[in-house]
């Protein structure tokens, strides 16, 4: 069975006249507008079901269980603290007191706890804490009778007063964990009713919802497969470098619009080709061409702008004793400090290009300017004396010669940075920039050092 006889059924389905007028977006909703209805069910079914179960279950987490442990906890408390009131009066013991005090703090805590959980409105819990309070009062008026040898006095407090606050602490307290006990039973109950026929009932739908959405993606995407193909033909012929090759799609969905964007694209990078054709083969950075180019298309902005104009000093000389080869090591290396102080002290919108031999350039702004020719100074300084054999390097020169043919003492390489802003000063053209840039060079070149040289004067 060939292609066509496959398609036959979804090609009678497929609405293709309505399709072509819509996007993608707008096939999707038409399609679905038959899901929507049990779509809705299906979404709103199902979360108002978990929604349910999951207020349920975390009332019982969160709620019953920790108020109904809390509160058995407490009165264990409370018990052991007449425990210990009850052999005091007759021990007289002072370890007795230690122990009724622990376990009041233990009871404090425990109610502390209880006031943290959430939803305990409705609990007495100021009332616990006043009886609680008024128990551990009437233990200390025991102790001083007891101290002061009233006996009859203390045993009295005991026998009633203490007797009658423990009593109602203790009732609260049991009521409290009963409850507790009956409010998550309850909740365990409703989770148990809602649970089962929802899940069987979300499950149907879903099988429905699922059997529709492979019907109506199919017609989708057998309306739209052409398209994709002749898209993923374009994207082939854009790889190969035909940056002009039209994919001939002329639709009003998403897959047109992709489609002219893809013209679009292949406008752009034939202008970064053009760009990048200078690129230096040994750093593989921008050459001349592109740095004109950013360079103009930021002055165009009107961007604030900082330009520095890298070279390196007593490069020839150094290439003149240790060759070529050796030269290139330092242009590359030069290269990789320059693109890493770029990264790491500027902006992601920094340019790094080079222009040639031992110059190269950063295009930033003010605000970085400082920071990335500090780190390019410091990396080159560190790294440029692996360079040299152990014997140059222990004398910080080199016996070279002149462009004249005198020999002369060339000291180790430095980096001199020149600096030129439109921060105080604004440039017509990039060649008015570079005029300026080239004239600080060769006064940071006098200094005998690595350094930088930012112009500060005004125009005019």
């Amino acid at each position: 069975m060939n292609l066509p006889e496959r398609q036959t059924v979804l090609e009678l389905l497929t609405p293709h006249r309505l399709f072509a007028k819509m996007n993608i977006a707008g096939k999707m909703l038409l399609g679905y507008l038959t899901l929507v209805a049990l779509s809705v069910v299906v979404v709103v079914y199902a979360l108002v079901s978990l929604q349910r179960l999951s207020h349920l279950n975390s009332e019982i987490i969160r709620v019953s269980i920790p108020v109904q442990q809390t509160a058995d906890r407490m009165l264990d408390a409370l018990i052991a603290q007449d425990t210990h009131e009850k052999r005091y009066l007759i021990l007289r013991r002072k370890d007795l007191r230690y122990l009724f005090w622990q376990r009041a703090e233990e009871f404090k805590g425990l109610l502390a706890d209880l006031r943290g959980l959430s939803g305990l409105a409705e609990l007495p819990l100021r009332k616990i804490g006043k009886l609680h309070a008024r128990y551990n009062d009437l233990f200390m008026s025991e102790i001083r009778l007891v101290r002061r040898g009233d006996s009859a006095g203390a045993e009295a407090v005991s026998d009633r007063e203490l007797k009658n606050t423990f009593d109602k602490l203790a009732n609260i307290l049991r009521a409290v964990s009963v409850n507790a006990k009956q409010s998550r039973d309850a909740r365990m109950q409703k989770i148990s009713e809602i649970g089962g026929p929802a899940f069987f009932t979300t499950a149907a739908l879903c099988l429905l919802s699922i059997g529709l959405g492979v019907l109506i993606n199919a017609m989708i995407t057998h309306h739209i497969s052409f398209s994709i193909h002749k898209l993923r033909a374009a994207a082939a012929q854009v790889a190969e470098g035909k940056f002009h090759y039209d994919p001939g799609i002329d639709t009003q969905d998403e897959i047109g619009a992709l489609a002219r964007g893809f013209l679009a694209m292949g406008k752009k990078l034939i202008k970064f080709e053009e760009m990048y054709l200078d690129a230096s083969p040994l750093t593989r950075l921008p050459g001349g061409l592109a740095i004109e180019n950013v360079m103009k298309h930021r002055l165009e902005s009107g961007r604030p702008l900082a330009l520095c104009v890298i070279d390196l000093d007593h490069f020839k000389a150094f290439n003149d004793r240790y060759g070529y080869a050796h030269g290139n090591v330092v242009i590359k290396e030069t290269a990789k400090i320059i693109e890493g102080a770029a990264k790491t002290k500027g902006s992601p919108d920094d340019f790094v290009g080079h222009v040639g031999g031992d110059d190269f350039v950063v295009i930033t702004t003010p605000a970085f300017m400082r920071g990335i020719c500090t780190e390019i100074i410091r990396l080159f300084d560190e790294r440029s004396p692996r360079f040299y054999n152990e014997t140059d390097r222990a004398k910080c020169y080199i016996i070279g010669k002149t462009r004249q043919g005198r020999e002369m003492r060339f000291p180790c390489m430095t980096i001199s940075i020149a600096v030129v802003t439109n921060e105080k000063r604004a440039f017509t053209n990039t060649l008015e920039a570079a005029e300026i840039a080239a004239e600080l060079k060769d006064y940071a070149k006098t200094i005998p050092q690595s350094v930088f040289v930012v112009d500060k004067r005004r125009a005019g």
